[in-house]
């Protein structure tokens, strides 16, 4: 009979050893990783994909320091009244909106911006513009005016002799990840006006102008207040092992990773596999189908104002019947030459193959000067793609970006987006009402329109201050929508109240 041995601690990594993952699939350690890898370093194996991810012991620490802050400040947020919350988004409201103390913040934020621009980054999101910050401001005193419910009664059931409420309660530690984006800092403490803390961790590219807020705003608001200081604890790190090593945490309620592509994606999965509740921002592009009965006027003005800048319900790709093709391309490409128009930037096309016959040849022969993340460059204006790049987000800058189909059917455009998109935001245009009724009861998307797409978000659809947009990607939301917001951010508990004492079983 073998003997169960006790568990040691990984105190190296040799080049070639061999790592389990997934249960049944061997991914080994390569030069980097057993160079860098030391004595109280951690290593995260993602199971999804044999990813491995090294956690320095300082980021570690670094981590477990701010979720013990964090664990303690929702201990005493339970002991603080509504009205001390209330004080608190007044104070960091009007603190932002204090010229005198928001030149501190100005000035990291453009000592951010420059840094990111040396190094070649995009600042599209970074910068922390005028309209920003009166949306921060306008977000936190949203949530002053908002009132509590976070022990509001649910239901109530009621027995002979004894009656059961369910009570809404506050979930626990909140962490967030998100890039460059300073407003997302704001809008994240809405998960105290439901009694949550908070743990963030930024990009480095932000970090400068996230330690201003903290130090000149956010701190200070939570003195003023009365609030825990962990009520809201930043991870002060600029590298991305820290998320890794937040979202390892199993003292965490809850996990929300803001942004798209295959970053957030591991972070998510990095928190599932240790059992903690993800929110993920996903992938976006939203999808616009012209239907049987679209009126070509309809559907430009749709898709030019779904295209007024680059965010996750940007319009993505854009399918038309066949039968109605020649009339409705041109309507198609004249919504997407407005958008470009309106930005000052030339547009850039992409057509699946089979559908370049209804698309004016020259287009893809003309070439246009594109302002890209990494530096401009000179593309065709339009170019050919595979069906399988129907998948693509197009992550654009200045200039508007999308695909475009042909198919049959509206049931064709619907299996394609079902197959292909990330199940988020998706568009029928078309006056006829059993037409949007069959259009909603089949295409797989928590969102829904029948016009423009940049409808959904948070503050926008609900005049709420919104912490995140879920795609069903992942798989549906459980009990909730796909708008995160700060009051959808709670747990229930149930209490009983004995009126006969004599009650029993």
């Amino acid at each position: 009979m073998s003997r169960i041995q006790r568990p040691l601690a990984l105190d190296r990594l040799d080049v070639g050893q061999p790592i389990v993952f997934g249960g049944d699939r061997v991914v080994h350690v390569g030069d980097e990783l057993a160079d860098n890898f030391r004595p109280g370093d951690h290593l995260v194996v993602v199971q999804e994909t044999g990813d491995l991810l090294h956690v320095p012991a300082s980021e570690h620490e670094l981590v477990e320091r701010a979720v013990s802050a964090a664990v303690e400040g929702f201990a005493g947020l339970a002991r603080c009244t509504d009205d001390q919350i209330d004080d608190f988004f007044a104070h960091f409201a009007r603190l932002l909106a204090d010229d005198t103390v928001f030149a501190a913040v100005a000035e990291a934020n453009a000592a951010d911006v420059e840094s990111a621009r040396s190094r070649g980054r995009t600042t599209t999101r970074l910068e922390l513009t005028p309209s920003m910050r009166e949306a921060m401001v306008a977000g936190l005193r949203g949530w002053q005016e908002a009132g509590s419910a976070r022990d509001a009664v649910v239901d109530t059931v009621v027995h002979d002799g004894w009656s059961l409420e369910a009570r809404r309660a506050p979930l626990g530690v909140v962490a967030f990840v998100f890039e460059g984006r300073p407003n997302v800092f704001a809008d994240a403490c809405g998960v105290l006006r439901s009694g949550n803390s908070v743990v963030f961790r930024i990009g480095s590219d932000a970090l400068g102008t996230a330690r201003a807020i903290v130090e000149h705003a956010l701190d200070p608001a939570l003195r003023e207040a009365g609030l825990p200081a962990g009520a809201v604890a930043l991870v002060d790190s600029p590298s991305r092992s820290a998320g890794h090593a937040l979202f390892s945490d199993r003292r965490l309620a809850l996990a929300v990773a803001r942004g798209s592509g295959p970053a957030v994606a591991q972070l998510g999965a990095v928190a599932s596999q240790a059992g903690i509740p993800v929110s993920l921002h996903g992938t976006g592009g939203a999808w616009i189908v012209a239907g049987e009965q679209a009126d070509a006027d309809a559907v430009r003005t749709a898709i030019h104002h779904s295209l007024d800048r680059k965010v996750c319900n940007t319009v993505n790709c854009v399918a038309m019947l066949r039968s109605h093709a020649t009339t409705m391309m041109p309507a198609v490409l004249a919504g997407l030459e407005d958008a470009a128009t309106e930005r000052g930037a030339p547009q850039r096309l992409h057509v699946v193959q089979g559908s370049e016959g209804f698309v004016p040849a020259e287009l893809f022969s003309k070439r246009v000067r594109v302002e890209r993340a990494e530096g401009a460059s000179s593309e065709p204006l339009a170019t050919m793609l595979p069906e399988s790049d129907l998948a693509r987000e197009w992550e654009w800058e200045t200039s508007p970006e999308m695909t475009v189909v042909v198919v049959d059917s509206v049931d064709d455009a619907i299996e394609l987006f079902d197959r292909y998109s990330p199940h988020f935001v998706a568009s029928l245009i078309s006056t006829d009402d059993d037409e949007q009724e069959r259009f909603y009861a089949a295409v797989d998307a928590p969102f829904v329109g029948d016009g423009f797409t940049r409808w959904v978000d948070g503050q926008y659809a609900l005049d709420k201050p919104e912490l995140g947009l879920s795609n069903w990607q992942g798989g549906r939301m459980l009990g909730r929508g796909g708008i995160l917001s700060g009051d959808s951010v709670h747990t229930v508990r149930y209490r009983a109240r004995v009126t006969d004492p004599t009650t029993r079983r």
